[in-house]
């Protein structure tokens, strides 16, 4: 006959054995105290202060792409003043335009391009590129129509960026116009060159509008060789097009010249409003 179980006694729990099945009891949880609460920890700090550093940078960097978009701007706008000067040109005035023209284009540099060079000197340049590139190839555009016009010649980069080393600071890497802005300045040259070549047929200098139509033909050739080997960019693909447009509108004046020259030669330049339409006029705008 089983021995009776002991019966528990009033206000005590039972303990069940280890060896009886059942859910083991229940424990329950504490919030603990603000005396006892734990201190932030370390690693949380270093992460809130690494935020704030990336705070600052960006703050800085957004700062810096302002001015550098104002300074662009104003690089832009009177690039296109030195452009406008130069197409006054004549066979009369040449020297007189062409110097008003480089001391203009002198002070877009100590003034203008200054801004941007102090802002991007010992900085890497490719990060803000695109807040500067259109002022820096509307420059390269004025400075090598210049150089044209007086020379005849294609100014090069290196010409360029040594021309800026002195508004740098010797103790820092200096600013540098990368190759795709100059490649990109040069393209936009040959829609100035076309509307040179057109003003030239009309004063009655055939020849010279022969050399710029040369000259624009030579550097759409060797374009068309270094475009494919740059990377996908639609930018110089839309001005090569452009390029092309000029190449033919000045060849087209010039053939007409050459072609029907005896009969509208002695009329350029006259008092009377003369017929270009053998220019390719309605095309010119």
């Amino acid at each position: 006959m089983a021995a009776p179980q002991p019966q528990p006694q009033p206000g005590c729990k039972t303990i069940s054995s280890p060896s009886t099945a059942g859910p083991a009891p229940k424990r329950f949880r504490t919030m603990a105290t603000d005396a006892a609460a734990p201190s932030p920890s370390a690693g949380c700090s270093a992460m809130k202060a690494e935020f704030a550093r990336h705070t600052d940078y960006l703050n800085a960097l957004n700062d810096k792409r302002e001015r550098l978009v104002k300074a662009s701007r104003d690089v832009t706008m009177n690039s296109k003043k030195v452009i406008f000067q130069v197409h006054r040109i004549s066979r009369n005035n040449k020297e007189e335009v062409l110097s008003k023209a480089e001391n203009d284009l002198a002070a877009v540099v100590n003034q203008h391009i200054g801004k941007l060079v102090k802002e991007l000197q010992g900085t890497d340049f490719w990060k803000l590129r695109r807040a500067y590139t259109f002022g820096v190839q509307e420059y390269i555009e004025a400075a090598t129509f210049c150089r044209f016009c007086k020379t005849g010649t294609l100014l090069s980069l290196d010409e360029i960026n040594d021309s800026l080393l002195a508004l740098s600071d010797k103790s820092v890497e200096p600013f540098q116009i990368n190759v795709l802005d100059y490649i990109l300045g040069v393209a936009d040259l040959s829609g100035e060159l076309m509307r040179l070549a057109i003003g030239r047929i009309s004063d009655g200098e055939v020849e010279y509008a022969k050399d710029i139509c040369s000259f624009v033909r030579d550097i759409y050739r060797e374009l068309t060789l270094l475009v494919p080997l740059m990377d996908d960019n639609n930018e110089m693909k839309k001005k090569m097009e452009v390029m092309l447009q000029s190449v033919v509108k000045i060849e087209n004046a010039c053939f007409g010249v050459h072609v029907r020259g005896s009969e509208y030669i002695p009329m350029l330049g006259s008092s009377a409003e003369p017929d270009y339409a053998f220019f390719g006029g309605a095309d010119y705008d």
